[in-house]
């Protein structure tokens, strides 16, 4: 892009922030300052993004110095009224989230693909051939899983609501184990997120294909559906954001592999954040609503209100407001 065209395309937003700062400067009550910081981070990390790109694209030095000079200003504001962290941890979640979720759409699409296609190969093998069951685990483990769900015990027997607290640290710690390593994975040229993805996906459809074929697959779909809406889909967003990583390792266009590594780390990280919340939320709904023993019907109502407004979130939250850069 010109740097006519960006300054015709950001000149709005200077005038605006450079108003803001000057009511900040002259505002004398605490109230005003409230009000006019309310929307103040988002504004100035826009500004910082838009200061980043002139000087990587080497626009004049009057323009760079312009952007530098809003910027201490903008920083000086920002760190002498001490933000509360609770205003931009709102912001993150009512629009910064989903939006970053969106703006790497086809990298989650290629991960949630790829989990999937495993998950329906892998649950239609087992349907057809009940002894591949074996290739995914092992006879104690096809064993231990079918006890679980026993519809005559399973684990309703086994969890009586006393280690529902251990057990929401046992999720938390194991689902952002995984989270964080199908993340990682992606520094493996995007490589090793593949096989996450495939293997995970192989391993839900080969169980729930098998617990089927046993008979036992109401009390293991009457557990997963609820906090499986969170879980899967971080699962997912976290394959996606190491796809991000590993592409930026294979196609680093003009950048070199490092500097192209560390700017694709600092996009999907948000979507990160966010997954790790995801996570939280999963593990609570399993410790503490999966195992209690409803009626199927209150069981899957719960879990489909789950999905429908987990995806209408990320689909639609933040669409409303100006895009930050």
């Amino acid at each position: 892009m010109k740097q006519q065209q960006f300054e015709m395309r950001h000149q709005q937003e200077w005038l605006a922030f450079e108003e803001q700062l000057a009511l900040l400067e002259g505002s004398k009550k605490d109230v005003d300052r409230k009000k006019l910081l309310a929307d103040f981070p988002e504004q100035y990390r826009r500004l910082c993004h838009q200061f980043a790109l002139a000087k990587a694209r080497g626009y004049s030095l009057p323009l760079i110095e312009k952007l530098n000079e809003l910027i201490l200003h903008g920083h000086r504001q920002l760190y002498r009224h001490r933000l509360p962290i609770v205003a931009p941890l709102v912001q993150f979640i009512a629009y910064g989230f989903p939006r970053a979720v969106r703006e790497q759409a086809s990298w989650n699409l290629l991960s949630g693909f790829s989990f999937v296609f495993a998950l329906c190969f892998m649950w239609v093998l087992v349907a057809l051939h009940p002894d591949m069951i074996y290739s995914m685990l092992d006879v104690e483990q096809v064993d231990q899983i079918s006890n679980m769900y026993d519809p005559a015990a399973g684990f309703r027997a086994m969890r009586d609501g006393s280690d529902d607290i251990a057990m929401f640290g046992h999720y938390i710690w194991n689902n952002i184990g995984i989270a964080f390593r199908t993340f990682a994975s992606g520094l493996f040229f995007g490589v090793g997120v593949f096989v996450t993805e495939i293997f995970n996906g192989a391993f839900f459809g080969a169980i729930a294909a098998h617990l089927i074929n046993i008979h036992h697959d109401e009390p293991f779909f009457t557990f997963v559906v609820a906090h499986g809406a969170p879980e899967l889909t971080a699962i997912v967003l976290s394959g996606g954001s190491g796809m991000r990583l590993g592409w930026a390792l294979l196609a680093p266009g003009a950048l070199p592999r490092l500097q192209a590594l560390q700017r694709a780390a600092r996009k999907a990280m948000p979507v990160m954040y966010g997954t790790f919340a995801l996570l939280l939320i999963a593990a609570f709904v399993e410790a503490f609503w999966s195992p209690r023993d409803f009626a199927p019907a209150v069981k899957y109502s719960v879990g489909a209100a789950f999905w429908l407004l987990l995806y209408a979130y990320l689909l639609f939250a933040g669409r409303g407001r100006s895009h930050a850069a």
